[in-house]
């Protein structure tokens, strides 16, 4: 990767990086609000509980930026992180904070959905078998 893109892909993830900071500093939707009216305090909850979910995604897309600005400063943008590949530069082009090349972000998703659909499952219980 030439210097100039990767310049040009610095100045991209510094630009979602201060979009981010600025909207991880307003949590006002985060407030607990008291209400009279029981059908409003589900309301509220509801809407509490998005809010706090947006929140993580948005600080998790935060730490990526941040990352992927770290290896900018140390050399290893483009590279994947786990088979040490380069990173298809259309691959950056859609997520400048990619860590992975499209191969090894394939495993992980397959790995965290199969991590996840285990925790469900040990969540409920057997069924009875006769």
């Amino acid at each position: 990767m030439t210097k100039v893109e990767t310049n040009k892909f610095k100045t991209i993830l510094e630009t979602k990086q201060a979009e981010l900071a600025q909207v991880l500093r307003n949590r006002e939707a985060i407030a607990i609000e008291k209400s009279a009216d029981a059908l409003d305090e589900v309301q509220h909850a509801a809407e509490r509980e998005l809010a706090i979910r947006n929140l993580d995604r948005e600080s998790g897309l935060l730490r990526q930026v941040r990352n992927a600005l770290h290896r900018i400063d140390e050399g290893g943008y483009g590279v994947c992180l786990h088979c040490e590949e380069e990173i298809n530069p259309k691959r950056l082009q859609a997520v400048p904070w990619a860590q992975y090349c499209i191969t090894c972000q394939e495993l992980a998703d397959r790995r965290k959905h199969n991590e996840e659909s285990e925790e469900i499952f040990d969540d409920m219980p057997l069924a009875n078998v006769a």
